[in-house]
């Protein structure tokens, strides 16, 4: 047996004690470290390098604000809301994460995703709060509201049940609702930060994630069809949203609006083509196309003089006021209303921002710190809550547009701001007449990546069943039922699936390959020799609870010898001897004299002596584990067949120890534990 080292115990109250002196002491240089850990744009700002970093910077910046104005405008169909929050939202993210995240190149802001998340909360509470969800109901003007225009048709609401007591109209209430959920996002999120909670974004797996955005991305095509061919249907909430949608899109096709069709059809034609020729001519264009800018610019002068609303009826985003709105604090008793729905959103938008951080980081070869990710779009979500804007996250497509133009830090983020803000300012006002139809097709074509995973899942299924299962079952449950629903199920099912894995392992007997000192499974290769007098079991999966049944059950099965059963039959045949004794007859029931019973004892389907159990596959034992390998080593014995262990990692033998396996003083433990399955067979081959 290899010595093992002996570790000093460590008294952890005092490590923690010590830990918890250090983190409560302040010192000048400790306090500018944590400002710095907690600023860093502190510290690579001043090292900036202006001439080397400025043109990929402001290029990639103008694109990004480019981009980021038409697709803030489309996605407050998503979320609900008035365009103008969205550009809010889009300018005060771009700042804040400009000035805590630690990504180079990722672009937060707007996210299609999350702007549907919390969409489906806003419509929820608006239906509870007795509002029509109609898109085109007259707008009803509160405390909150941005137009003062009198002579629009206006209805108030007094609103108790939710503790606003003042006067609300319905657009007011949903900015409320969202801002309140914005909050409580972003303090989940410094709370999961402060308390390093990161680790739970490890649940959510490549294929969660996949099914999870590409169901959404269904949902968020159903909710757009309505507007492409001009139909006015209510906004379906709850669960089966997207059945009961396609139900009345189908039913209401008739009134379809001719001008939208038309208009929907060039546009989407348009996106597309021009699209798949970037993808295409990528190496050799400088910077994307900024097609949906010159679509939108397009579409709004053909919609302004050709008078589409007034002549064919065509929805239209209406007016967009320019400037600020003074800030306001969300309100506390709409926090405990959305608490629950801010939980998923906060995972979901934290674990999108991390992992297309640590794609980026791992491309352009820097770090970035997870915590302080998390700290940044908490802030991001808590600080704009306070001026009118609700959730962001990173965006896959803008991320990758931002590095392909020449992206060198966060002052990108900066420029693209300050593209907003001219919107914000001076130009929102000029897309009054722009086509709700129009935003409807940027959304969708925008989904082009979420919804070429279909493609994948041949190959998917090649490289692993289970995935695709996890993948099939996220998407239909976020789909068909709810994105909060269908993310909840794709964790659950995901996770289900790997307590199967290892509920039911492969098992093996192995067998010898030729003039080696290695074994493997004798089913999968060839050629492999069999060990006389020795079988060799392995279990690819830790041994606990779940699975001991499986365990037993394989090793019966494998060996072809149940020990419980034999030890029955031998008791059987026993008692039938004794019998026998005791009426005179010295001949058993084979006919064999009562000396010749005793080599009869031991059956003849027994072919071996000794059992090795490879253990290089069990990563830990919990006490029924141990209990498991015990009672096998005692049902065993007494059969007259050792069993020995081979290839256990220490934590193995530390349980086994501690279980008692060895015995009291581990003084067998060399005849029983070993470091090889080839020393384990040698040891076998030389006992008598």
């Amino acid at each position: 047996l290899m010595e093992r080292k002996t570790h000093v115990k460590v008294n952890r109250k005092e490590v923690m004690l010590a830990k918890l002196r250090k983190s409560c002491s302040c010192t000048p240089k400790k306090l500018k470290n944590f400002v710095m850990d907690f600023l860093p744009v502190l510290r690579w700002l001043p090292k900036y390098q202006c001439k080397e970093y400025i043109w990929g910077d402001v290029m990639s910046g103008l694109v990004i604000g480019i981009i980021l104005v038409p697709q803030a405008i489309a996605y407050s169909l998503l979320a609900g809301l008035k365009p103008i929050y969205s550009l809010y939202t889009s300018f005060f993210a771009n700042i804040i994460y400009f000035l805590m995240g630690t990504s180079r190149h990722v672009s937060v802001g707007i996210f299609s995703l999350i702007s549907l998340m919390v969409g489906q909360v806003v419509d929820r509470e608006l239906l509870l709060a007795g509002f029509d969800l109609n898109d085109d109901a007259p707008p009803a003007l509160g405390d909150g509201s941005l137009q003062n225009d009198s002579q629009s048709n206006t209805t108030a609401f007094n609103l108790t049940v939710a503790g606003m007591n003042a006067e609300c109209g319905k657009e007011c209430y949903a900015i409320g609702i969202a801002t309140a959920l914005t909050f409580v996002a972003g303090v989940y999120q410094v709370l999961m930060g402060i308390f390093r909670l990161g680790f739970v974004s490890m649940y959510l797996s490549e294929s969660v994630l996949d099914g999870f955005a590409t169901g959404a991305s269904l949902t968020i095509l159903t909710a757009q069809v309505k507007y492409l061919i001009g139909i006015k249907i209510p906004r379906s909430q709850g669960h089966g949203m997207l059945v009961i949608t396609w139900i009345n899109i189908l039913r209401n096709i008739p009134q379809a609006n001719l001008c939208d069709v038309i208009t929907s059809a060039i546009c989407i034609v348009v996106l597309v083509t021009a699209k798949e020729l970037g993808d295409r001519y990528k190496h050799k264009l400088k910077f994307p196309l900024p097609t949906e800018l010159v679509v939108i610019v397009v579409a709004t002068l053909v919609s302004h003089y050709g008078k589409l609303n007034e002549v064919y009826a065509s929805s239209v985003s209406g007016a967009i006021p320019t400037g600020f709105i003074p800030p306001k604090v969300p309100h506390f008793n709409l926090m405990l209303r959305v608490a629950v729905d801010a939980l998923p959103l906060a995972i979901v938008s934290f674990v999108f921002t991390v992992s297309l951080s640590e794609m980026c980081a791992k491309k352009y070869a820097y770090t970035i710190r997870a915590n302080q990710e998390m700290f940044a779009v908490g802030f991001c979500n808590i600080i704009p809550s306070f001026f009118h804007s609700f959730a962001t996250s990173a965006a896959l497509a803008k991320t990758l547009v931002k590095t392909s133009t020449g992206c060198q830090t966060q002052v990108s983020g900066v420029i693209s701001a300050m593209v907003v803000l001219l919107v914000l300012l001076f130009l929102a006002p000029l897309f009054y007449s722009l086509q709700k139809c129009v935003l409807a097709c940027i959304i969708i074509v925008s989904l082009r990546g979420a919804l070429r995973k279909f493609r994948d899942v041949p190959a998917r299924y090649h490289v692993n069943k289970v995935d695709t299962l996890v993948w099939v079952v996220t998407m239909t449950a976020s789909a068909l039922i709810s994105t909060e629903i269908g993310l909840l199920v794709g964790i659950v099912f995901s996770m289900l699936c790997i307590i199967v894995r290892t509920q039911r392992p492969r098992t093996a007997l192995l067998g010898q390959i030729q003039d080696t000192s290695f074994y493997e499974d004798d089913l999968e290769y060839e050629n492999l020799s069999s060990v006389p007098k020795v079988k060799i079991f392995r279990f690819e999966a830790p041994l606990y609870y779940a699975n001991r049944n499986y365990f037993l059950k394989s090793l019966y099965r494998l060996t072809n010898l149940d020990p419980n059963l034999e030890a029955a039959r031998r008791k059987k045949h026993e008692k039938k001897e004794k019998q026998h004794l005791k009426k005179g007859d010295h001949t058993t029931a084979n006919g064999l004299g009562i000396g010749e019973t005793t080599l009869q004892l031991v059956p003849k389907q027994i072919d071996f002596q000794a059992l090795v159990v490879d253990c290089s596959s069990i990563s830990f034992l919990d006490t029924t584990g141990v209990n498991t390998l015990k009672e096998i080593l005692k049902d065993y014995k007494d059969l007259n067949i050792s069993v020995l262990l081979a290839c256990c990692n220490p934590s193995v033998i530390d349980s086994l120890k501690r279980g008692g396996y060895f015995g009291k003083d581990f003084g067998s433990m060399q005849e029983m534990l070993f470091y090889s399955i080839h020393n384990a067979v040698q040891f076998a081959k030389d006992q008598k």
